[in-house]
């Protein structure tokens, strides 16, 4: 069945609730009477609310307004945030410099609003020791913990450990700071053009250093 609702001629009924233009309630009126201020108006006869009784239908310009909605639909699925698990992968002795590393991206991804599958991988006599693990996974939800919560307790998976962590900020909010401060930078480069290029410079440099796989094993 056509979700569309009926539009002019295609309405059968003996009277209609009528709205008007501009949303005034004209009243009931005979179906006759209705396609006739339709005609006045040159617009279309909309059936609004076909289960009500009598029926309520609204003056409209119908193809404007399937083109309006149409445009609201597209940006609501442009601006739709999709939920993401990363992954951080530790071992349970990992060094301290490799921490801060691992950290790191756990950091930036709660920041992006996304959640982060954290997994610790024991290895030969380490599976003996779970409580390794658990520390780990402890200190580092404490190091955390004001841009994210423990969504999932850690808990054993074969040789491994898994904890989830959750975003406080929403996955939404953090996609519109992202704009914001892309918006800042472009305002601040169009005003500071050679102190944005070292900006840039310095910040490129930064990524080609760090590791390309964020998943990847300490």
């Amino acid at each position: 069945m056509s979700a569309e609702p009926r539009i002019n001629d295609r309405i059968r009924v003996p009277e209609v609730r009528l709205v008007g233009p501009s949303g005034e309630q004209v009243g009931i009126v005979p179906l006759a009477k209705a396609l006739e201020l339709a005609q006045e108006y040159d617009l279309d006869l909309v059936e609004v609310a076909a289960n009500a009784r009598p029926p309520v239908c609204k003056l409209m310009d119908y193809g404007k307004f399937k083109y309006e909605s149409a445009m609201k639909a597209r940006e609501a699925r442009k601006n739709q945030a999709h939920t993401v698990i990363k992954e951080m992968k530790l071992r349970p002795k990992i060094d301290p410099h490799d921490y801060d590393t691992k950290k790191g991206h756990v950091v930036r991804f709660l920041k992006q609003g996304d959640k982060v599958k954290i997994t610790i991988m024991f290895r030969g006599r380490e599976q003996s020791r779970p409580e390794l693990g658990y520390r780990l996974l402890q200190r580092l939800a404490e190091d955390v913990q004001d841009l994210g919560f423990v969504e999932s307790n850690p808990k054993q998976d074969g040789r491994n450990m898994i904890m989830v962590l959750g975003p406080h900020k929403k996955k939404t909010e953090a996609m519109a700071e992202a704009r914001q401060a892309q918006e800042a930078r472009k305002a601040e480069a169009k005003a500071n053009p050679g102190k944005s290029q070292n900006a840039a410079d310095s910040e490129n440099a930064v990524e080609t250093e760090a590791p390309a796989e964020a998943s990847a094993e300490a």
